[in-house]
């Protein structure tokens, strides 16, 4: 393979969509470091596995000796990106906007290497492009194609509501392409129209147009939606390494598949050994400690990662926990379960009278840990062994 050839391969790992893959070809071919785009708006101050899919991807570009631009939306983060939920999202304060911008640095350094890259903020040339200048830069859209936005189209189709100003978010974030001369941008699948936005209106301003490559969406522990904090479904990258260690190993075999894709740094070729082996009868379990290691390890280093294995032995495999537990998916519709019901629906009491008696005699765990709260209510997106006495076990999915 050319060197062109195994960048290409790189790049493409795990990416959902790339527009168009010939122009990305032959920037490659030029040898010259490519500036690479990925904007983050800081709407928290903490970032999940979710966000961390697009910085992986972006790692790939550094280790390939390219130029990135880590965007902060100080000022798009102002206005309120729609959040495809066919509502309007909430603005910021600038307050807020640059306390969580400043906790993005500390916790992007633990993936890509801070010294080479660019952190900028894109007020940097909103602010100067003045009143005249936004209006200029609107008069170079019209509304007819911003309806084509999916979820304008269901929000204007549907009578809800849409202010003018989101009309200008997509308008913005493009020009950031325009004001870094990006010659990729990287974003999630659900940023696509945002994205072909800088690739028009690039070529408006007479720039080589740049390259559009889509990540796909990340599943929370529940299997089914998004990676967010929003639904509780989510490994947060400053989370406690035992946390973080628990809440992977949580997750459904089939799951672990699809993170150790979008989230490893091993290779191919070794995690399709992985899939060999447990083929051959290895437990899976073993394959998702190594996950669980890798991830602790990025976030908090080599020794938690350990220290968290150490403690998760002690607390399932020790205590007698059975390795293979099959999940018992309890369907809430979002709205989470009481535990006492909980236990009933899962077969582990007869009643709930029985669940309320074992958890006032102690005879309840929770991922190992007695629990005392009878109105302790399971949120969607969990996923937690629960014990009742000595002998009696089930891993429970709320969604």
């Amino acid at each position: 393979m050319s060197e062109v050839d195994k960048a290409l391969a790189l790049i493409k790992r795990g990416v959902e969509e790339l527009l168009p893959e010939a122009d990305l070809i032959e920037k490659l071919r030029t040898g010259r470091p490519l500036r690479i785009k990925a904007g983050f708006d800081p709407t928290a101050p903490d970032l999940h596995l979710g966000h961390t899919v697009l910085l992986n991807k972006l790692k790939h570009f550094q280790d390939l000796g390219h130029e990135i631009l880590f965007l902060i939306g100080d000022f798009t983060g102002a206005i309120g990106d729609p959040s495809g939920k066919n509502v309007t999202r909430p603005p910021l304060s600038r307050e807020q906007v640059l306390e969580n911008a400043e906790t993005y640095r500390a916790q992007v350094s633990k993936i890509l290497d801070a010294s080479r890259m660019q952190v900028v903020f894109n007020s940097a040339w909103m602010n100067e492009l003045g009143a005249d200048g936004m209006i200029r830069l609107a008069s170079r859209h019209t509304v007819a194609r911003m309806l084509e936005r999916d979820d304008f189209a269901k929000r204007f189709s549907g009578n809800q509501p849409i202010a003018i100003h989101e009309f200008l978010y997509p308008l913005c974030q493009g020009y950031d392409s325009v004001a870094l001369k990006a010659d990729v941008e990287l974003g999630g699948t659900d940023q696509r129209f945002n994205l072909l936005m800088g690739r028009e209106l690039q070529k408006q301003y007479g720039q080589p147009q740049q390259v559009v490559l889509m990540m796909p969406l990340l599943e929370g522990l529940d299997g089914v939606n998004k990676m967010s904090k929003s639904l509780g479904n989510y490994i947060g990258v400053s989370e406690p390494a035992n946390e973080i260690f628990g809440k992977v190993m949580s997750v459904s075999d089939d799951l672990m598949w699809r993170y150790y894709d979008l989230l490893s740094f091993r290779s191919t070729e070794e995690i399709a050994a992985f899939r060999q082996d447990i083929a051959g009868g290895r437990n899976p379990r073993d394959v998702k400690v190594l996950l669980a290691q890798e991830l602790v390890g990025r976030f908090h280093g080599q020794a938690a990662a350990e220290a968290a294995l150490a403690d998760f032995e002690s607390r399932f495999r020790q205590g007698g926990i059975p390795e293979d537990l099959q999940d018992t998916v309890l369907d809430t519709a979002g709205a989470g379960i009481a535990i006492a019901q909980a236990l009933k629906a899962a077969g582990l009491t007869g009643t709930t009278s029985e669940a309320l008696r074992m958890i006032d005699q102690g005879g309840v765990r929770l991922d190992g840990d007695k629990i005392s709260d009878r109105g302790l209510v399971l949120a969607a997106g969990m996923s937690v062994v629960a014990q009742v006495g000595k002998r009696k076990f089930a891993r429970l999915v709320v969604r």
